[in-house]
């Protein structure tokens, strides 16, 4: 897999002195408790930032080595495990997923494919009542409830954002097809070859004590939420769509990767090929299981989403920037055509429009300072 030459476009040393300025005042305004951010170019680290706390209680600080829950920025590297199998040929995009899981085709399924689930038009949006939070860290009674499940609209009708039921059902269907859990082939097929050690769905327990503790910030709606996601069994547990954990810095080489086509420090992951099509518009509209926000999908990548920002000169015919955020708090993206990957995590979530705004300005800070 030959390597992509470098971009052409460089970045402002200047400009970028003005992110680690924007970055430093989002903190001192309260934005966010502790926060950390990475950025690479040409598949290089050119931004290591991170500061605040990431205890409040106990006055810890962010470290260069603290880990974020990235909620759900956790989709993308699922849905990148799956681009991986169907990379391989072990995987076919509008096959129903009851042909390698028949459980699954029950109550209305039987015909809904990889393509809906990934592009979030399944139709079963809704996380089953029975998931509650203690069940949801058990794989068997996640991938039970996944089967008892019954589409709330006609598959691939309408956009509907699935929160939850995503990761369970690209998890399974991973572990199904090649027979290791998602975390394993996480490990073994992507963050193991690039060097990546602080990317996990199911974190080892002797990290705990390095996890920022997460923080609503005022007017978000959903404290449980907070609270469960602040768990060890949460942290611990494989929830795909969701309980990812990880610096910035590594989320951001992630990113790095897919921003250099596959291919990094002579780690060669994927086909750029493949990335290309995993980020050609599936479906735009209107998500009505999501604030009704007006989305662009890929096959598990939102695209061209406001808090990653616009790209200077950008045009109909430019590849998208693509990547996923996470429940008002954190965001990651990468560009093809640029050679540009940005994580952002915090420990504050922020209710919107806060969150949008404070991840768009600081994503936007990046695309200034491309020349």
């Amino acid at each position: 897999m030959a390597t992509q030459a470098p971009a052409a476009h460089k970045l402002d040393p200047k400009k970028l002195d003005k992110v680690k300025t924007l970055f430093q005042k989002q903190l001192d305004q309260g934005l966010h408790p502790g926060a950390a951010m990475a950025v690479y170019h040409n598949g290089k680290p050119v931004l290591d930032l991170y500061g605040g706390v990431a205890n409040k209680e106990s006055k810890q600080p962010v470290t260069k080595d603290t880990l974020f829950v990235t909620y759900s920025c956790s989709k993308a590297l699922a849905a990148f495990c799956w681009l991986v199998m169907w990379e391989r040929g072990q995987i076919e995009l509008n096959r129903p997923i009851a042909e390698v899981w028949p459980e699954f085709g029950k109550n209305g399924k039987e015909k809904i494919t990889y393509r809906q689930v990934l592009t979030h038009t399944g139709g079963f949006p809704d996380t089953p009542t029975e998931l509650t939070y203690d069940k949801m860290v058990k794989w068997d009674a996640a991938v039970k409830a996944m089967e008892n499940a019954k589409p709330k609209y006609q598959p691939g009708q309408v956009i509907a954002y699935h929160s939850i039921n995503f990761g369970f059902v690209i998890g399974e269907i991973i572990r199904r097809v090649d027979g290791r859990t998602i975390s394993q082939f996480l490990k073994d097929e992507v963050t193991g070859p690039l060097g990546i050690k602080d990317i996990h769905i199911g974190l080892p327990a002797k990290d705990e004590k390095r996890v920022a503790k997460a923080y609503s910030m005022p007017g978000f709606e959903r404290p449980e939420a907070v609270d469960f996601y602040n768990t060890p069994a949460c942290h611990q547990a494989a929830i795909p769509a969701a309980n990812g954990i990880a610096t910035a810095r590594d989320l951001g080489r992630f990113y790095g990767m897919l921003s250099m086509g596959g291919t990094l420090d002579g780690a060669d992951i994927i086909r750029s090929g493949a990335i290309k099509g995993a980020i050609m518009k599936q479906v735009e509209g209107t998500d009505i299981n999501d604030q009704r926000r007006q989305v662009k999908l890929g096959l598990g990548f939102a695209l061209d989403a406001a808090p990653m920002g616009k790209p200077a000169n950008a045009g109909k015919n430019r590849p998208a920037v693509f990547g996923h955020g996470g429940m008002g708090s954190c965001i990651a993206f990468a560009d093809l055509e640029t050679r540009l990957a940005v994580a952002i995590l915090t420990s504050g979530i922020q209710p919107e429009p806060k969150n949008t705004q404070r991840l768009s300005a600081l994503s936007q800070a990046v695309w200034d300072a491309l020349g």
